[in-house]
């Protein structure tokens, strides 16, 4: 396996640290530093600032057999796609590609369930774009004749980005909107989904979210009852300081099945809830660390 993996962050670092070890590795990240840091042997490390075709990039893609991008659009452009695309499209030993979105495609429902059946209504330019790019690289797929996954990430939490974290710091909130649920992921479950999708060079659309969506009050309630503090007083939603980034996610309400893991995949999430995943990361004191 030549496998490549395009913004190499905290969600790609933990499935790697998962996966069978590949015969070679490509990494990107923005910053040449950090690219030169994460080169040895049987990995490469290379700097992409999402605008540049680079030599080196092309070499790597047109080498790869399996290619996973967790590279958000910029200005509703897919920036891979926009530089390399031609590149994977030649890539003549290419068996799998993969790429990380959002369950945000699937916009306000008013709390109703959805699945990969579900068509997309995306309520903002963010989730547009997003839906866009899931489209080429489906399109990309098949042009190129290979499965393509396309996986839809709920909130994603773990080691060193979880409520732990926010009491911890003074940050946590415990915003209320009646009716408000979100649906979870904890960043191992992530892993071991892409693992075995890579596996079985699976291809579609996979939901990777818990299942069991709940509010987020709660969520910092739970967090703050095992570290033994009090939580943070209510907030209504309609005063709360929040960022345009932060409001524009409690404009949208749905609950995801997340059906195709389980069927298509054969995966058992290891953290069902966020109270199993929670306990687990304050249990083994691993909340503050995101190696």
């Amino acid at each position: 396996m030549r496998l490549v993996i395009l913004g190499y962050g905290y969600t790609a670092r933990r499935i790697l640290a998962r996966l069978p070890r590949p015969v070679h590795v490509t990494l990107t990240v923005r910053d040449p530093a950090r690219a030169e840091a994460l080169t040895r042997r049987a990995t490469q490390g290379l700097a992409f600032d999402g605008e540049t075709r680079t030599p080196a990039l092309t070499a790597a893609l047109r080498s790869a057999t399996h290619v996973l991008s967790s590279i958000p659009p910029r200005d509703g452009v897919d920036p891979v796609l926009a530089c390399h695309g031609a590149d994977l499209a030649a890539a003549p030993g290419l068996e799998w590609l993969g790429y990380l979105t959002t369950t945000g495609v699937y916009g306000h429902r008013d709390g109703a369930w959805v699945d990969e059946t579900t068509p997309v209504s995306p309520t903002n330019a963010r989730s547009a774009a997003r839906v866009k790019a899931e489209n080429d690289w489906l399109a990309l797929g098949a042009a190129a004749r290979v499965p393509a996954g396309i996986f839809r990430l709920a909130g994603i939490y773990g080691p060193g980005r979880n409520a732990f974290v926010k009491l911890a710091d003074g940050t946590a909130h415990r915003i209320v909107k009646p009716g408000q649920v979100f649906n979870r992921i904890h960043v191992d479950d992530i892993a071991t989904v892409l693992g075995a999708a890579i596996a079985q060079t699976a291809g579609g659309l996979f939901d990777v979210a818990d299942g069991h969506p709940a509010p987020p009050q709660d969520v910092v309630t739970f967090a703050a009852s095992l570290m033994g503090v009090a939580p943070p007083p209510e907030e209504p939603f309609e005063t709360a300081r929040l960022s345009p980034m932060a409001r524009s996610f409690y404009a949208t309400c749905c609950r995801v099945r997340a059906r195709r893991i389980r069927e298509s995949l054969g995966v058992t999430l290891a953290f069902p809830d966020y109270r199993a995943g929670l306990a687990a990361l304050w249990r083994d004191d691993n909340w503050r660390d995101e190696a």
